[in-house]
């Protein structure tokens, strides 16, 4: 919905933003901040979608042919079972829809809007027009608004217009009316890719300018995984041999006994037996559930599909900053006038010296800072320079200059209403500020190696540097200041305790970690030490650009540190990576990290300090900007897989005593054995099996200390297949030979089929412990674990054997006998 431009010009009379009760009341009024809707599939379609699967549609058929013969005892009570069947199915069905549709509100994009006074993060759904948002790099514009304040703000438009250049937003009012109106206008959909800039809400949902044109941000689209795809080839393929099975079965109940409407029975039968439907909805319920539990984890899955890579990871790349790092940046040295101080908080007061460095370093920093490093400044500032003349909350910014690849520095230039010139403060990468410095060989060389003692302590260093400009105009760049140098400053992140364990972790399961990150080498270093990785040898991102590809896949595999790299060169290492057969996990949080996040095999963004296009490309985000969670979703990654592969071993298994006692009794000329009320009771064990109790399955005390998985490895592996088939042929031989066994010692067919069915459902349950495996020492922590899916199914599936053999009239609905009836 929209406001007109007055309404708008109106409410930025109070830039505050809006009280909460006010944006309520906007939002009931307007609706959500939404172009259209995803689809929300209720009970009915899920129903419907069930009710079109073969299996549903097989039930129908035997019913029919139970019709046919006159029976409509059994053709009611096979309808029942229908029923039964249809509303467990369903059931879960809507119960993973559900989940998805969890997963699909929490990717939904945060917007920073301005509510009660407050900066606040909220899903950009409850925008409401006449909000106050404020846009950063890598964010998308939210709605579409009006700016009231930018800095050095330039937006991608390129989904509105196909224009592929950046378009410069401002509202400084010295651009023609016409040109000021486009200036100051953002729309939705549009990127952020460099500075920032604060907006009010003009139009949300299906009247902005994207909802106009009938285009749709709605939702996200989970596309079929590799396994997923296996999955329906392997049901395909079963299908065929089911059919061709079924005709040759019906066909040869013709032939012995001459009658059709039986055989089409028998052939149903078989059918229902040989087809194993519950493939496709073990492999869904598994990744959806498990993205759940990754997501308790602290880990949001935005593609499914990542969940079965995880277990494949060998090489995780990632961050320092925020990942290693708690991301709590304090200024902890400062060197200036040839002295060093270090700052904690014992320091009651800071030295006249260093007063001159801390005033530049606030100043050229962000007024309202986002980033932890550019808050410390400020913190730091308040501290030590609140009272005294070197804080000037009257001045005014009027010239920013941003940081570059070329020239990793920043530089603001302010209007000091008490001088006739123009100060300048700048801060940036040591080397960038002795080069704007113009510092000689000597100097530098001085400067740099101080900067290299800070940073072998762990510190970020940055060089501060300090310029006058006379007040015409503005240079183009900043080397065009003659700037002097003022100090450096070093910045302590304290190591996450947790860190150490983390990587110690994903050592023991054969996953290298690699840090790359943009501070010094002997930051990098001094942090490597304290979380335990190899700090032996590390490659800067000057060395990587002078290697070509041949000289960077002889040494990747030796080097686990990769410092002062740009973002770009990411990219590059994630190749070389790949290039060596690796699977490639990797961090990223700025815009220009997503090229590497999307050709990582899983990219992980950071949610919380992560720019909104880092995040779509990435396939995971971190909840919790922090390492572990990382190792927990691949922990949970590996026994996802597992117990799937369980499942679907289990899922092979049992479907051959069924065929067997389909298709043989048939051939050998006995009595039949199983019945379509049969398979529907096994499929009411089947079911909850698959999706409820192996999902369940806790991992394994050994899960972690495993090599990773072979990429690209078959859904089944043909030493699985044997060993399901074998556990399978011997159920059913013990099955098929109870059952002969009887009748050959003059048993009722009514008695023999009793005891042999109670045997299979035996056999079933027999399959599940099977598939389990044998279960190894588990971790203290896990030693209480009981699967009480396991059990409970084991004690249902129990109670209900008992209530057939015991109750006459339980037993005729299946067409058998109550054998220990008194």
């Amino acid at each position: 919905m929209t406001t007109s431009e007055s309404e708008v010009a109106a409410s930025a009379e109070a830039r505050q933003g809006l009280s909460s009760e006010r944006a309520a009341a906007l939002q009931a009024q307007w609706g959500r901040n939404e172009i259209a809707a995803v689809a929300r599939a209720g009970w009915w379609e899920t129903l419907l979608e069930v009710l079109r699967e073969p299996m549903f549609l097989l039930l129908l058929g035997a019913s029919a042919v139970y019709l046919a013969l006159g029976d409509r005892i059994e053709a009611l009570t096979l309808l029942a079972f229908v029923l039964l069947v249809v509303a467990l199915t369903a059931f879960q069905s809507h119960r993973t829809r559900q989940v998805l549709d969890a997963l699909r509100e929490l990717c939904a994009p945060r917007a920073q809007v301005l509510r009660d006074g407050t900066l606040q993060a909220v899903s950009a759904t409850e925008l409401v027009p006449g909000d106050v948002v404020v846009v950063g790099e890598g964010a998308r514009v939210p709605a579409d608004g009006l700016l009231f304040e930018a800095h050095e703000l330039s937006v991608d438009e390129s989904l509105l217009s196909g224009e592929s250049v950046p378009i410069a937003k401002s509202c400084d009012g010295t651009l023609p009316e016409p040109a000021l109106a486009a200036a100051r206008q953002l729309f939705f959909g549009s990127m952020v890719v460099q500075g920032q800039g604060r907006m009010i809400v003009s139009a949300i949902g299906a009247s902005t300018a994207l909802g106009r044109i009938g285009a749709s941000l709605g939702g996200i689209t989970q596309a079929q995984s590799p396994l997923q795809l296996q999955a329906r080839a392997f049901v395909n393929r079963f299908a065929i041999v089911a059919l061709c099975l079924c005709v040759l079965l019906a066909v040869a109940y013709r032939w012995r006994t001459g009658e059709w409407v039986p055989a089409l029975l028998a052939g149903i039968t078989l059918a229902m037996g040989i087809l194993p439907e519950e493939i496709p909805v073990i492999m869904t319920v598994f990744m959806a559930l498990g993205a759940r539990r990754i997501a308790a984890e602290g880990v949001l899955t935005r593609r499914l599909n990542a969940i079965e890579t995880l277990g494949e990871v060998s090489v995780l790349c990632v961050d320092k900053t925020g990942t290693l790092t708690q991301n709590r940046m304090a200024v902890r040295v400062l060197f200036a006038q040839g002295q060093e101080q270090v700052v904690d908080d014992t320091l009651p007061e800071l030295g006249e010296a260093y007063h001159e460095l801390l005033e530049y370093l606030v100043l050229a920093s962000e007024i309202e800072p986002f980033d932890p490093m550019e808050r410390a400044f400020q913190r730091a500032g308040q501290r030590y320079l609140g009272g005294t003349e070197h804080l000037h909350g009257d001045w005014a910014l009027v010239q920013e200059y941003a940081l570059s690849p070329a020239l990793p520095a920043m530089s603001h230039g302010w209007h000091a209403p008490d001088l006739s010139h123009y100060p300048v403060a700048c801060k940036g990468a040591p080397e960038a500020i002795c080069d704007l410095c113009h510092l000689d060989e000597a100097q530098t060389a001085a400067l740099l190696e101080r900067s290299a003692q800070m940073a072998s302590r762990g510190l970020r260093v940055l060089g501060v540097a300090r310029a006058l400009h006379p007040g015409s105009e503005w240079p183009a760049r900043q080397h065009d200041f003659e700037f002097s140098f003022v100090g450096l400053v070093g910045l302590l992140d304290p190591v996450r305790p947790e860190a150490a364990e983390a990587i110690a972790a994903c050592r023991a399961a054969g996953i290298r970690v690699v840090m790359i990150t943009g501070d010094y080498p002997t930051t990098a270093q001094a942090i490597a030490a304290e979380v335990g990785l190899d700090a032996t040898r590390v490659v800067s991102g000057a060395a990587l650009s002078e290697m070509d590809d041949a000289q960077l896949d002889r040494i990747i595999d030796r080097v686990q540190i990769f410092a002062r790299i740009q973002p770009m060169q990411k990219l590059r290492l994630v190749d070389a990576f790949r290039r060596r057969g690796e699977v490639v996990a990797m961090t990223g949080d700025g815009v220009n990290d997503a090229p590497a996040l999307k050709a990582a095999h899983i990219g992980i963004a950071m949610g919380q300090r992560g720019a909104e296009v880092a995040r779509e490309a990435a396939s995971l985000v971190l909840l919790r900007d922090e390492f572990t969670p990382i190792v927990s979703a691949i922990r949970l990654g590996r026994r996802i897989h597992a117990n799937l592969m369980r499942a679907i071993g289990y899922t092979v298994a049992v479907h051959i005593p069924m065929i067997g006692a389909t298709i043989l009794p048939v051939l050998a000329g006995w009595p039949p054995l199983l019945a379509p009320v049969h398979v529907v009771m096994l499929q009411l064990i089947i079911d909850p099996v698959c999706s409820i109790v192996f999902e369940n399955e806790p991992e394994r005390a050994d899960t972690m200390r495993q090599a990773p998985r072979r990429q690209g490895a078959r859904l089944l592996s043909n030493r699985t297949l044997v060993q399901a088939a074998l556990a399978g042929t011997l159920a059913t031989l013990i099955v098929l030979g109870l059952y002969a066994g009887l009748l050959s010692n003059a048993v009722e067919p009514a008695l023999a089929r009793t005891w042999a069915f109670v045997a299979l459902v035996g056999g079933n349950v027999a399959l599940i412990f099977w598939a389990r495996g044998a279960v190894p020492r588990r971790r203290a922590a896990d030693a209480r674990r009981l699967n009480l899916a396991l059990w409970g199914v084991t004690s249902a599936v129990t109670l209900v054997m008992l209530l057939l053999l015991l109750s006459p009239a339980v037993a005729r609905l299946f067409n058998l006998v109550a054998a220990l009836a008194p």
